[in-house]
């Protein structure tokens, strides 16, 4: 058994030197998975056990204010998201034109390195929305989906920046960004309170937006392959496999949902939240 604990600990501080960019280890949470593993585990503890304990016994907390600051602030922060690559000259010409071809340490791929960082933080911040469903007793909301889809883009956008960055990601990070500053602009508005109701006639939409963005990085994956690119392949078909997966969820969210006389309120919609 120690032997075999000796091979894993060799291999993976070999994986670590082999794949280690001395740029990005000074960046906040990258030096070492400890960070984020802790994060990781912290949140699942506290929305799967601690929290819903904590709040047995107690009144949900009111918290419409801070929801209101929240939603604003993602809604900017997802816009500035969005609009990272655009201030790269001739970023998504490169892209499509060169087929991911660049330089390494080349002026775009440091400023792609750091568009996936502020992605990756931006995921971070992302796991308060399970915790405001906590706190506000709304467990219910705390499904598998919701979970999964949380932990998961957390955790392998930190993976993806650390081990294994590619071109794909800006794609990817800008549909994903451009489809937050939409979903988080509703979320914004139902925080506001029941007044505002009347301006979230387009709920149905948000889904159609959402499944919209999945076909699109399908055909924009299925292409990378087919032109057989020079960018990482496991990348690539990790991404194929997320994209399958959300595809399949939402498409039975939306099947479930609006096929039946009970419309879902805008908490039911925001349990099935794209990153």
């Amino acid at each position: 058994m120690s032997a075999l604990m000796y091979m894993v600990v060799e291999n993976y501080n070999e994986v670590l030197q082999s794949k280690k960019d001395p740029v990005v280890d000074t960046w906040l949470f990258m030096q070492s998975p400890l960070p984020v593993v802790t994060i990781l585990v912290s949140y699942l503890y506290f929305v799967l056990k601690l929290g819903p304990q904590l709040m047995k016994k107690r009144r949900p907390f009111n918290i419409s204010n801070v929801l209101v600051v929240y939603n604003a602030y993602q809604v900017i922060f997802s816009a500035w998201l969005c609009m990272q690559p655009f201030l790269v000259e001739n970023a998504f010409q490169m892209i499509f034109k060169t087929c991911g071809t660049f330089a390494p340490r080349s002026s775009y791929t440091i400023a792609l390195a750091r568009g996936a960082w502020w992605y990756f933080f931006s995921k971070v911040i992302e796991l308060l929305d399970t915790i405001f469903f906590v706190l506000r007793k709304k467990q219910s909301q705390v499904t598998f989906l919701h979970v999964y889809h949380h932990a998961n883009t957390m955790f392998f956008s930190w993976v993806y920046l650390k081990f294994l960055p590619g071109e794909q990601g800006v794609v990817i990070g800008v549909l994903n960004s451009a489809v937050h500053v939409v979903m988080y602009l509703y979320y914004l508005i139902a925080a506001l309170g029941p007044k505002y109701q009347k301006y979230l006639w387009w709920k149905k939409y948000l889904t159609w937006i959402q499944l919209t963005q999945f076909c699109i990085m399908l055909v924009y994956l299925a292409s990378v392959i087919l032109l057989d690119c020079k960018m990482p392949k496991a990348l690539t078909f990790f991404f194929v496999t997320n994209v399958v997966i959300f595809l399949y969820l939402f498409t039975d969210f939306y099947r479930k949902a609006y096929r039946k006389k009970n419309v879902p309120t805008s908490e039911d919609i925001k349990y099935v939240k794209v990153d």
